[in-house]
């Protein structure tokens, strides 16, 4: 699903060149569920970024899908994220002005699906995640793990490849935080790839591979043999 070789990624400092990814090589299968984890500077959002095609790496491999990905145009990049890949935000980023069904439908508006087909496909997702009665109700109305719960629906309604979690539960207490993992344990159980990057352990430990990196390098990349959520 995903192959990466000998992938690097420098940014220009002004005084010098701050070499952040350094020869990453990394593949994630169909179905996995993988933790990306790494202090701050480790490179794990740089990754994510190149992952999620919101950043280019300056040499490498990146195929998604089979699908090299290289020089897109902002007009091609916009089009693979909305076919290949789902977002998860630490923040929600949900619209704060529109409701839960509405945050949910909001990217197949972008694809041109009828507004009554994408509600309805937005109450199913939202009835996915145990949300349906909070349909009508603003973001202001829901608690942080609510508000998780309809990103969590917001990625999936397109039935992309990947889901790409960026510190799903930074912004959440332990016991939702247990919650979110459990869904996407579900979620990862019925097929779908997922990809989550955090800083801890407890959540890491709750995937089924965890890749750390450090200074720009792979320093582990093991299988967790047990995976379940206690």
């Amino acid at each position: 699903m995903i192959r990466i070789e000998d992938l690097n990624k420098s940014y220009d400092t002004g005084k010098s060149k701050l070499h952040v990814l350094k020869g990453i090589n990394l593949n994630i299968g169909a179905g996995e569920f993988v933790s990306i984890m790494g202090s701050s500077g480790s490179g794990k959002s740089t990754l994510l970024n190149i992952i999620g095609i919101l950043d280019e790496a300056d040499s490498g491999i990146y195929e998604l899908d089979g699908v090299p990905i290289k020089n897109l145009s902002e007009i091609k990049a916009a089009e693979y994220r909305s076919r290949f890949l789902g977002f998860i935000f630490q923040s929600f980023n949900l619209i704060n002005y529109k409701t839960a069904l509405e945050n949910v439908a909001l990217p197949l508006y972008y694809q041109k699906v009828s507004r009554k087909e994408r509600n309805e496909k937005a109450l199913q997702y939202l009835e996915k995640v145990g949300l349906a009665q909070w349909a009508n109700h603003l973001p202001a109305e829901m608690s942080g793990g609510q508000k998780q719960r309809v990103a969590i629906a917001r990625a999936l309604i397109t039935d992309p490849k990947v889901i790409l979690a960026d510190e799903p539960t930074g912004a959440l207490d332990s016991k939702t935080t247990h919650d979110i993992m459990k869904l996407l344990q579900e979620i990862n159980d019925g097929g779908k790839t997922i990809v989550v990057v955090t800083h801890e352990a407890e959540v890491a430990a709750q995937t089924k591979r965890n890749v750390e990196l450090k200074d720009g390098i792979i320093e582990k990349d093991e299988f967790i043999r047990q995976h379940v959520l206690i």
